[in-house]
């Protein structure tokens, strides 16, 4: 009963905004504020990802722009930062990366764990392939409800074995599934299966 999950390929952006590791601080600063982005991929090579640079790096220059960043207690990376003016210097390294097809949920996941806003999609090599954000693992939220309702009907509705007299309506990313269920077991199931359709906001079971 369960329904192919959307990919990181699906809703990344093909087209990154990247810089090499000799970009000045200056450069990656207009870069990211052309391009409104929060960070930016660093590449080495034909396209290797090798780091990261965030708005979180390029802070430490402002946050100690009247302190010495250096003086007992400061945190050494927020020294080196403060102090960097090039990307190589200000990245941070390794970069957290994600394959173009893990799942949405895996990609939350990712972000959720290491607090990032944004992730560099690269292959097998290492090499980049586009960039996902957080709006992007949102655009599944954007599907209209006739979308949700005819994948529910072929993946969850066609899955059921024997066939059940049940029924679905989705409103608003809502769906409400009604009707007879002979086999309660398959209550738990079949709304995860629902609840694993991309755009599928809540899942609320009123069966007899």
């Amino acid at each position: 009963m369960a329904a192919s999950p959307y990919t990181v390929s699906d809703v990344m952006t093909h087209m990154a905004v990247a810089i090499g590791r000799e970009a000045s601080y200056k450069e990656i600063v207009e870069l990211m504020h052309q391009w409104k982005v929060s960070a930016v991929p660093v590449l080495e090579g034909e396209g290797r990802v090798v780091g990261v640079v965030s708005e979180a790096d390029l802070l430490p220059k402002e946050e100690f722009r009247q302190d010495d960043p250096e003086l007992p207690g400061r945190p050494e990376e927020a020294a080196s930062k403060a102090n960097a003016v090039l990307a190589g210097d200000l990245m941070s390294s390794p970069a957290v990366t994600v394959h173009p097809g893990a799942t949405l949920a895996e990609a939350a996941r990712i972000m959720a764990r290491k607090r990032v806003k944004r992730l560099p999609v690269v292959n097998d090599l290492g090499m980049l392939e586009g960039v996902v954000s957080r709006s992007d693992l949102l655009k599944v939220f954007l599907r209209p409800d006739e979308e949700i309702d005819e994948e529910i009907r072929s993946t969850v509705v066609a899955g059921l074995s024997p066939p059940e007299q049940v029924q679905f309506t989705v409103l608003d990313g809502v769906v409400t599934v009604r009707g007879p269920l002979r086999d309660r077991s398959l209550v738990p199931l079949l709304a995860r299966a629902v609840r694993a359709v991309e755009g599928v906001v809540d899942v609320r079971m009123e069966l007899a």
